[in-house]
């Protein structure tokens, strides 16, 4: 099993492990000696593309069967087929609940017929509190088997296999996207928005807990619309401080917010629980309204600023991300020199930077005044030189800082973990160095209070003092919080 592409993949992946293993099949992440190597693609842009189609190949090099599975092979299904004959077979989210019967028939030499690609947004009503009665198949929702649907879900056998055991793992909120972004071709091929409940959501946490996980990360295409199609959009505020109190866990996190559903009674939630990160992972994707319109979204420079400062006013430590895109059609030298304004005040801790590319079935392929090609390589250079100083500028304004670091890796050479504002593999990290708490007591999943004292680039170095209980937690992000 090979994952590429984002956390969402992971927790699929994860899933269709647990199916496989049910039927006796062997799941391992290391391809070598393997029958068939199952390749979870990822299809979101021209280079993530590019990477799976590699990964295939590659894994085509091993004399294994190679399926392609995953967003990519959901988006393109036999198209991608015909034009990599290395790959048996490219299955689609329809195939998961029979996925092992699919490879087995693929390892015994049979052929299995290619997914055939749709507008998985038309599978599901239109009003999304319709959605509950259908039947499709949702990916990282099928994360607990149900026997009998009167069985209370904290009862219920957890459908997923972990393919890691670090202290960190990924849960899905939901699935799908009803906004209609018009770069993403995301919603075509994931489909329209469905919410997990809130007692599965519950169940796997304490499933994770007992299997070591400490700091649990909230997935899904747009965290802030979870619950809008159980009638409550309001639930993901009551959901975090349930998650929270989970025990064994010690960090909460949500990804993936969108700003103009990022309401105030959310912000108040992340920023002053004890136990969820005062971290705040907003996809502002540009700040000149004009480019935002044009991209079919809501915002400017000074609303996305005082978004900021709301976060900050009750967490003035809360860590802050986005990702932008420059070229977007249109964009004038004023519109990108607006992006630049924005991010120089904005204090961001992490800063994903895209050159805009036309996407097959998107609105924007088609939009008139494309921006060329060397003006989007020389805006795109120009910004992620600004963005790597302004992260650097502010991982240097955090020393001095108590931040809570959790420790992902204790190796000979060093301790290294992650604060409040710092999420798994997209952010920076924390080393810690020697202080008065001993680095060789650390075990990953502790949670250490530890001291700034400098940085390189994004990351910190930082001075352990001591570990953190549940009561010092929560004492902790109160005295962060004013």
């Amino acid at each position: 099993m090979l994952t590429l592409g984002c956390a969402r993949n992971e927790v699929d992946s994860e899933e269709l492990a647990a199916r496989l293993s049910g039927d006796g099949w062997e799941v391992t992440t290391d391809g070598s000696n393997a029958d068939v190597v199952l390749v979870n693609t990822c299809g979101f842009v021209e280079k993530a593309k590019q990477d799976s189609i590699e990964t295939l190949l590659a894994a085509a090099d091993t004399g294994a069967k190679v399926v392609a599975t995953g967003c990519m092979a959901e988006r393109y299904g036999r198209e991608l087929a015909d034009s990599l004959p290395e790959a048996a077979a490219v299955l689609g989210f329809d195939h998961y609940p029979d996925i092992s019967a699919r490879l087995a028939a693929i390892a015994a030499g049979e052929t299995v017929e290619s997914h055939t690609p749709r507008d998985r947004r038309t599978l599901l009503p239109l009003t999304p509190v319709d959605r509950r009665a259908s039947a499709i198949s949702v990916p990282g929702h099928a994360a607990q088997s149900i026997v009998d649907a009167a069985t209370p879900a904290h009862l219920r056998t957890i459908l997923r296999q972990r393919l890691t055991k670090g202290p960190v793992a990924s849960i899905k909120l939901a699935s799908g996207c009803d906004r209609r972004c018009s770069f993403c071709a995301i919603p075509s091929f994931r489909g329209a928005f469905v919410s997990r409940t809130p007692e599965e959501i519950l169940a796997e946490a304490e499933w994770l807990a007992r299997d070591g996980v400490r700091e649990i990360v909230l997935v899904s295409e747009n965290s802030t619309s979870y619950g809008k199609d159980l009638g409550d959009p309001r639930l993901l505020e009551k959901l975090l401080p349930q998650l929270a109190a989970v025990a064994g866990v010690v960090r909460i996190r949500v990804a993936y917010l969108q700003p103009a559903e990022t309401r105030p009674g959310l912000v108040d939630v992340i920023a002053t629980t004890p136990g969820v990160a005062p971290y705040f992972d907003l996809s502002f994707q540009h700040s000149s309204e004009t480019v935002l319109r044009r991209m079919r979204r809501f915002g400017s420079t000074e609303r996305f600023w005082d978004l900021l400062a709301s976060a900050r006013e009750l967490a003035p430590l809360a860590g802050a991300r986005s990702n932008f895109i420059v070229g977007f059609p249109g964009e004038s030298a004023a519109e990108y020199n607006e992006l630049e304004r924005f991010l120089t005040d904005a204090r961001l801790d992490a800063i994903g930077v895209f050159d805009y590319s036309d996407e097959d079935g998107t609105e924007a392929a088609g939009l008139p005044g494309k921006v060329r090609t060397s003006t989007i390589t020389r805006r795109y250079g120009r910004l992620s030189a600004l963005a790597e100083e302004l992260c650097s500028q502010r991982a240097e304004d955090r020393i001095g800082e108590l931040v809570d670091v959790l420790v992902d890796v204790v190796e000979i050479d060093g301790v290294e973990g992650r604060g409040a504002h710092q999420a798994p593999d997209v952010d920076g990290s924390t080393q810690l160095v020697s202080g008065s708490a001993d680095l060789g007591a650390l075990h990953p999943g502790d949670l250490v209070r530890a001291r700034v004292t400098g940085t390189s680039g994004v990351d910190l170095i930082a001075e352990p003092i001591e570990m953190i209980s549940a009561a010092q937690r929560g004492a902790m992000h109160t005295l962060a919080s004013r």
